[in-house]
């Protein structure tokens, strides 16, 4: 029997712009693949049947649950992989300083289904849980340290900028007011605090009254932004020419970063309009291959509606 993390829903296995992935990186046979995030291994099934047996795929994720994902997905592909734990930003900077190369990286960004549908790692609004939303349990930072510790200003300051929160300020304040009560430590404490927090009306909103703060407070325990941030220049490193750097990302923040950083790299000078001749030296990396991010089709939405906020952009090093 496989253990218990393995029996989950088909949607812990349902990988986000599947065939679109793996039409743009467009891996070949002897290629070494990178999947950053590697979560269930949905992306890097399909990834290494690509390889037909030739190459390797490295794996990276800093959840210690997606070991038996991992062992289950090496035994079923035959394929040459190995497994490195850690924050994505850090292990590719760490191949990358031991010019490790590779032709394909994908990172899948966000939290994946399998830690959304675990109601005990405390990611969900839906279901009473301890507050936690670590992707890595090890790590001494939690949202419920956070909420309950934090002062005024900074929450609001962090629902504001990561969960783009009108109501920011008067949710901060009433957290404040409560946990001055008793601690927070449960969602459904945090959850009922926020839902009374704003006005009637806008509880009646798109989508759960809860739904950006939660946003806000994962990507904050998990520094989600300056991973990223610090992540894209150490994947560029590694990529040979000619790799492709595959990014799927579920939020406007995340995909600015990565709209902003391919554009970037994709310029020649970057001296201002007046300069009379070039004093950068700056020369494009990459060729940006998707002005416009792809995001999922009508049939898509269908079968995985947790897909409806999904871009993917794409690069080529050249």
């Amino acid at each position: 029997m496989l253990p218990n993390v393995l029996q989950t829903s088909a949607s812990d296995h349902v990988p986000v712009l599947s065939e679109e992935v793996r039409e743009q990186l467009a891996v070949r046979p002897g290629e070494t693949v990178i999947d950053a995030t590697f979560g269930a291994g949905g992306h890097s099934s399909l990834l290494a049947a690509d390889l037909e047996g030739e190459g390797k795929l490295i794996a990276i994720d800093r959840d210690p649950s997606v070991r038996a994902y991992f062992d289950r997905f090496k035994s079923r592909t035959g394929v040459q992989a190995r497994l490195l734990r850690g924050e994505f930003s850090v292990v590719l900077g760490q191949l990358a300083a031991n010019d490790v190369q590779a032709d394909a990286i994908l990172l899948d960004l966000g939290v994946s289904s399998m830690q959304v549908d675990r109601p005990e790692r405390g990611f969900s609004y839906a279901a009473d849980a301890p507050l936690d939303m670590r992707m890595d349990p090890s790590a001494e930072l939690s949202a419920r340290a956070l909420v309950n510790e934090a002062e005024e200003r900074e929450l609001a300051l962090i629902f504001r900028r990561f969960g783009e929160e009108r109501y920011a300020r008067p949710i901060a304040r009433a957290i404040v007011r409560r946990r001055a009560e008793r601690p927070f430590e449960r969602t459904s404490d945090l959850a009922e605090t926020i839902k009374h927090a704003i006005p009637t009306p806008a509880r009646f909103g798109e989508g759960h009254p809860a739904k950006r703060v939660f946003q806000a407070l994962r990507i904050a325990v998990n520094d989600e932004l300056g991973a990223l941030e610090a992540a894209l220049p150490a994947a560029v490193r590694m990529l040979r020419p000619g790799g492709r750097l595959a990014v799927i990302s579920f939020h406007s923040l995340e995909d600015r970063i990565v709209k902003q950083y391919i554009r970037l790299e994709a310029r020649g000078c970057t001296c201002p309009p007046d300069f009379p001749i070039c004093v950068c030296g700056h020369e494009p990396i990459l060729r940006d291959l998707t002005r416009k991010p792809i995001r999922p089709g009508a049939r898509e939405l269908e079968q995985n509606p947790r897909s409806a906020s999904a871009k993917l952009r794409v690069a080529l090093k050249v």
